[in-house]
């Protein structure tokens, strides 16, 4: 696989140093997510990011909720080599080493979790991605334990917000597989595989955050 367009080198990788890349709009969105994730992850526990991209987001979550540990993951060499150079920046030792995890796939190496993560990934993946994110999630959590989502989303509803629509255009022209999913096709998913109906919470530039409860 290679490295998604929307990822960047920092100065020193840049520069032939360390390992780390950027994604830009983790400065836009983080702390916002975090403000749904204080109110919405265990006081302690693993939570399991899936799809932890260059590895910001979650430098970001441990630096401030350090009674938490973080299980960073992700299916690129280069994405996993950058979120260990992060996690090593940082100095946090609630980040465990970044594991190989592709979402589609049958068998994750890891055994459980108290809260799973997932920042914009299923627009940018094939659906299979999304089937077995929960298919995985549905046997790792324990009842009432979270499955967090966040992205842009179709909703049938409303029509598709024009600057959402443009970026769905351009993932599809990238990639047939990929584009915005259908919240309703969402909820089905997350349905089937043991989980109720998601709390939907209105996030800037027309993304949501869903939250999904194991039953």
């Amino acid at each position: 696989m290679t490295r998604p367009t929307f990822w960047q080198p920092t100065q020193a990788d840049q520069a032939g140093g360390d390992r780390r890349l950027r994604a830009p709009a983790t400065q836009r969105n983080r702390d916002a997510i975090l403000a749904v994730l204080r109110d919405m992850l265990p006081p302690s526990g693993l939570v399991l990011e899936v799809a932890s991209g260059s590895g910001e987001h979650i430098v970001h979550f441990a630096e401030t909720l350090p009674a938490l540990s973080f299980q960073p993951s992700d299916p690129m060499a280069d994405a996993l080599a950058s979120i260990a150079a992060w996690a090593r920046e940082s100095g946090l030792g609630n980040i465990l080493p970044p594991l190989m995890i592709d979402a589609s796939a049958q068998e994750w190496p890891i055994g459980s979790a108290d809260a799973i993560l997932c920042i914009n990934m299923i627009h940018i993946a094939p659906w299979t991605a999304a089937e077995g994110l929960f298919r995985q999630a549905g046997r790792l959590l324990k009842t009432g334990s979270p499955l967090y989502l966040y992205g842009p989303y179709r909703r049938s509803d409303r029509p598709l917000e024009p600057s959402n629509a443009a970026f769905d255009e351009s993932l599809r022209s990238r990639d047939p597989e990929w584009g915005l999913r259908e919240l309703g096709d969402v909820a089905a998913l997350a349905s089937a595989n043991g989980f109720g109906s998601p709390e939907i919470i209105e996030m800037p530039a027309n993304n949501l955050s869903l939250i999904f409860r194991k039953a």
